[in-house]
């Protein structure tokens, strides 16, 4: 299974907005999703968040600042390779401008319209949570076409 991470940055106080960003190749290729990746065997998941929220985005987040919004696993029985474990984390503070990068294509989306449509399946099931201050620790599975939610658990960590 693979340990990724996966950040949230919100705009505003309180929040309206969030920073997605449309992934431009590998796994989710066209999708939009929050910011991050997998986690190396010599970081933590924080060191991972701080280092992928940087490449892919041009934004620098502090470990001070980043909320843990609890974790995610995701399981594909038709092609198991795609199995993650995930940390998901939220911040609301980070300095930089916002860029695109090789791997990701950042946009600020108004939470009341974030696009679940172009996003995973599984997102518009516990992100709403975690938008809201929430820290979860959640489970999905997918069908075949490794695209459809077929079964998930949300609870409060």
């Amino acid at each position: 299974m693979i340990e990724a991470t996966l950040c949230f940055i919100l705009d505003g106080c309180p929040p309206t907005q969030v920073l997605l960003g449309r992934k431009k190749r590998g796994f989710g290729v066209g999708k939009l999703n929050g910011l991050g990746g997998k986690v190396r065997l010599d970081e933590t998941p924080i060191q991972t968040i701080v280092r992928e929220v940087a490449e892919e985005s041009g934004v620098a987040v502090s470990p001070d600042t980043l909320r843990s919004a609890g974790s995610i696993t995701f399981t594909f029985p038709f092609e198991p390779s795609f199995d993650h474990h995930v940390h998901v984390f939220v911040a609301s503070a980070w300095s930089g401008e916002v860029r695109e990068s090789a791997e990701m294509a950042p946009a600020w989306f108004p939470i009341e319209e974030i696009p679940y449509e172009q996003m995973w399946d599984d997102d518009r099931y516990w992100l709403p949570h975690v938008l809201s201050g929430k820290r979860i620790r959640a489970a999905f599975s997918f069908a075949e076409d490794n695209e459809t939610v077929v079964d998930g658990s949300i609870e409060e960590a």
